[in-house]
């Protein structure tokens, strides 16, 4: 059973929340001004997932997420400056500029990666949680991910070795309806994915992805599970993302009123009428605001600002 988050606690993640969707306004415009190639994959509409369960974490324990990884990344600890010099491919970016949008570590913060192929991190969060488990130190592994990933055989494949090992893991799928652009109703044959547990012996739960607070309880509820030793838990969060795909996608709802539903969802301002009527005032939002944005303004400044890496360099960071 889990409390109601103080006012201080929400308004952090209110300020985390506003953070995220900067970065990833600020990621989508430098894209296509021409300031990294490839792609990127924003997450808006979605913040309180990586928000309210990075919350439920200790320093210590460990996430791995999809290429739709800046929010993770963030809620998790790393800077937006090092974020976003990594996408646009500099050498003071959190991985040197070799990883770009869809490869961001940050090993130092229990940030373990990113991956661009559907559910290929799946299995390696498993790993990561088994390591743990034989070292004994208690930390355990949060892995997210897309609908679109649990009609992948990594995926049933790392439901099985986990519940036999009980390792420590806690899997959180991001569901909102989408798998680019195939509806979930036409791909998957049960109303909640969480019930995808039933046939492997763990549990399996479905929450609002868009309040932050119950994110966090049901995911406080799972990491602490692992912690005892009882094993991996399925947590599935159903939301309504920004229309695009990536930022090439072709991938559209088929019409406006489906690509607006995320503004009616929208977590920020569903969060902002939490903490007013729980006593906070618009000059303290109003801050918070203005706070985040300035920090990835700076953030997109000190990106462009920085060196790209060095042809002499090639060779770093290919052995340890």
């Amino acid at each position: 059973m889990t409390t109601e988050p103080e006012l201080k606690t929400l308004l952090g993640w209110y300020g985390q929340m506003w953070t995220i969707r900067y970065f990833e306004d600020n990621a989508i415009a430098s894209f296509r001004q021409g300031l990294f190639t490839g792609s990127t994959h924003p997450c808006i509409g979605q913040e309180a997932i990586a928000v309210g369960a990075a919350a439920a974490l200790e320093p210590a324990d460990q996430v791995l997420a999809t290429y739709r990884g800046h929010g993770h990344a963030i809620a998790k600890g790393l800077e937006p400056r090092s974020l976003m010099a990594e996408l646009l491919c500099k050498e003071t970016g959190c991985c040197g500029g070799r990883g770009g949008s869809m490869h961001l570590c940050g090993v130092d913060k229990g940030f373990m990666g990113t991956n661009a192929i559907v559910a290929a991190h799946i299995p390696i969060a498993a790993g990561v949680a088994l390591a743990n488990q034989l070292k004994r130190n208690g930390r355990v592994v949060v892995v997210f991910f897309g609908d679109g990933a649990t009609c992948e055989g990594a995926f049933f494949e790392t439901l099985n070795m986990a519940v036999l090992w009980k390792i420590p893991l806690v899997l959180v799928c991001e569901n909102n309806g989408f798998a680019i652009s195939v509806p979930t109703r036409t791909a998957i044959p049960i109303e909640n994915i969480s019930q995808r547990a039933d046939g492997f012996g763990l549990p399996g739960v479905t929450v609002d992805g868009n309040d932050p607070a119950l994110v966090h309880g049901a995911v406080a509820e799972a990491v602490a599970r692992a912690r005892r030793g009882e094993g991996p838990t399925l947590i599935e969060c159903k939301t309504v993302r920004w229309e695009r795909h990536s930022a090439i996608s072709a991938g559209k709802y088929a019409n406006e009123e489906e690509a607006m539903k995320w503004k009616k969802a929208d977590p920020i301002p569903r969060l902002e009428k939490v903490l007013l009527a729980r006593g906070a005032t618009e000059a303290q939002l109003q801050a918070l605001r203005e706070k985040a944005k300035a920090v990835n303004d700076e953030a997109l400044a000190f990106a462009i600002a920085s060196e790209s890496p060095k042809p002499a360099t090639v060779g770093d960071f290919v052995y340890a």
